[in-house]
């Protein structure tokens, strides 16, 4: 959807986006990239990101969240909008390991008084909507009918007297039984130089759990260093943002107690054999039904648990400078896709180079190691997985896999899940070798054989791997889980060719290696869109189109 008019207008568009029920995306109508030569430039600053889009030296910017942006672009006739619900949750995370936070009732009632509708309205003027469940509400998944705690302090130290709670003489909350007031406790925060908005919300959090007698002062610190903290469990409260993905089974990496490790997601330590069975329900769910019900009954449970305080769920605004035909948004997805680089062409027809904004340094580019997302904006338009995800209905397409068939097995008393792939004929890496099963074989067991963190969670269960032919890869898992299809259909493929000269995967850099027998490519061959060129640090990212893509219509 475009916006053409002012922030005041933001409510209405999203009641008619949420209202509106969107056909399903046509894949038979993409065709591309028609574009010839790609820049990714990098402007770190918000400032210089803005300027340079309404001066013309930028065609794509994406990630805008400052809401006078918003109102600036949004009255420039050269600009188009668009605005798409994100995965994106924001929440603030209690110590459950010691005492106040392991009383649950203590939870709640914070919960309570947390003004987060207010903090939405005050902070992005609507460009967020507040959230209290443990799914942003994008999600398929999301369950908006659960019990949540919204705001009312009044009703927060209700809750607590019934429980037993009194107050010291200062308004000091104290616990059931005991004489002694709270001490004072810390919220973890980056630093306002950093992280402004997140830096604003946290006084704003510690001001609304002061007024109901809990002592909290913010603490502000660098990044790495308040990560550092959480992995080691020292701190008493935190707040945090996370990128989430359309499947549920993150609750299980977030709320599991087996999570509670150094370095793992369950910073909160939460430990609940109830839930624990549910989550197991949901992450070895059989079918979609069955991964529904255990979704909806986990969101509940989380409710009634509250080990976060959900704050806001992001929505995401892109601009693209008028003048480029094929522009693709969603309802779940803004402008600054992939189907818009592989649709966008100039409105009259005269080659150019698309100019997108890329808005820091990538890390090191290793599709292996990377977990940056400035380094998966490159990557993600060289490697592909054998589906893809449609950007309006959030279903399962073929991508480089054609079709497939999923199906459960029993052998010997053990069901199993067997994925059957069948491949694209007419696919070529970038260096003009067929694509074939043999790749995707030797890609999966090279990220299980090493173990690779980012991906060994999705390969960790597979028991087998068989390829009868070029065309055909079966893939047979441990266990049954409705996620498996995901996690190996959705795990980038790499070429056999390359993967057989890596030494070391943690210190593999392809972006600096020349390719081992085409002259003027690097190691970074993959079967995406576009092939990777030239990376120059402080300036851009350049890529050129790749003619064989299976999608490419020719121009």
């Amino acid at each position: 959807m475009i916006l053409k008019r002012a922030v005041l207008l933001f409510f209405v568009l999203v009641s008619i986006l949420t209202a509106t029920a969107s056909p399903a995306f046509d894949i038979s109508a993409v065709r591309g990239p028609h574009i010839r030569d790609l820049y990714m430039v990098i402007y770190r600053d918000p400032d210089s990101q803005i300027m340079a889009l309404q001066k013309g030296e930028l065609d794509v910017l994406g990630d805008i969240t400052r809401p006078s942006d918003v109102e600036r672009l949004a009255s420039n006739p050269d600009i188009s909008l668009s605005i798409s619900r994100g995965f994106h949750l924001f929440f603030m995370g209690f110590n459950l390991r010691k005492a106040p936070w392991n009383d649950r009732i203590l939870r709640q009632a914070a919960a309570m008084a947390v003004p987060s509708r207010q903090i939405v309205r005050d902070i992005f003027s609507g460009y967020s909507e507040p959230v209290s469940t443990y799914l942003p509400p994008v999600s398929p998944y999301h369950a908006p009918d659960v019990k949540t705690w919204n705001h009312d302090p009044e009703g927060a130290r209700e809750l607590l007297k019934d429980a037993g709670w009194t107050w010291s003489i200062d308004g000091r909350l104290v616990p059931p039984g005991e004489t002694v007031p709270l001490g004072s406790f810390r919220l973890l925060s980056p630093t306002a130089q950093v992280a402004p908005t997140t830096a604003e919300i946290s006084e704003r959090i510690a001001a609304a759990l002061n007024g109901i007698g809990v002592p909290v002062t913010v603490e502000p610190l660098d990044f790495s260093t308040m990560i550092r903290r959480l992995d080691m469990h020292d701190f008493d409260l935190f707040v945090m943002a996370w990128s989430l993905t359309r499947d549920p089974d993150s609750l299980f990496a977030f709320f599991h107690s087996s999570m509670d490790v150094t370095g793992g997601y369950n910073i909160q330590g939460l430990h609940d054999p109830d839930l624990d069975r549910i989550l197991e329900e949901l992450r070895w769910a059989p079918d979609h039904e069955s991964a529904k019900i255990a979704a909806r009954e986990a969101q509940r449970m989380l409710s009634e648990i509250s080990p976060w305080i959900p704050v806001y769920s992001r929505y995401m605004v892109a601009a693209v400078r008028k003048g480029w035909d094929g522009v693709i948004s969603t309802e779940r997805t803004s402008s600054d896709n992939m189907w818009t680089l592989l649709g966008m062409k100039p409105s009259d027809g005269r080659e150019r180079p698309v100019m997108w904004c890329l808005s820091e340094e990538p890390r090191s580019l290793n599709p292996l190691g990377t977990s940056s997302a400035y380094d998966w904006q490159v990557l993600g338009l060289i490697y592909d997985g054998l589906i893809a995800v449609d950007p309006e209905s959030l279903e399962d397409i073929p991508w480089l896999a054609s079709s497939w068939k999923i199906e459960t097995l029993e052998e010997e008393g053990v069901a199993h899940t067997r994925l059957t792939f069948r491949l694209r004929r007419d696919v070529k890496w970038h260096d003009g070798t067929p694509f074939s099963s043999r790749d995707v074989r030797a890609t999966l067991e090279f990220l299980r054989e090493n173990e690779i963190p980012r991906y060994f969670d999705n390969v960790r269960d597979i028991d087998s791997i068989d390829t009868p032919d070029d065309s055909t890869v079966i893939v047979t898992m441990k266990n049954v889980s409705f996620w498996h299809f995901h996690n190996i259909g959705g795990s980038l493929v790499l070429p056999a060719h390359i993967l057989e000269g890596i030494g070391n995967w943690e210190t593999w850099q392809p972006a600096r290696e020349p390719h081992p027998s085409v002259k003027g490519l690097t190691s970074l061959v993959g079967t995406g869109p576009f092939i990777f060129k030239e990376y120059r640090p402080g300036e851009y990212v350049h890529f050129v189109r790749n003619d064989g893509f299976w999608l490419s219509g020719g121009d």
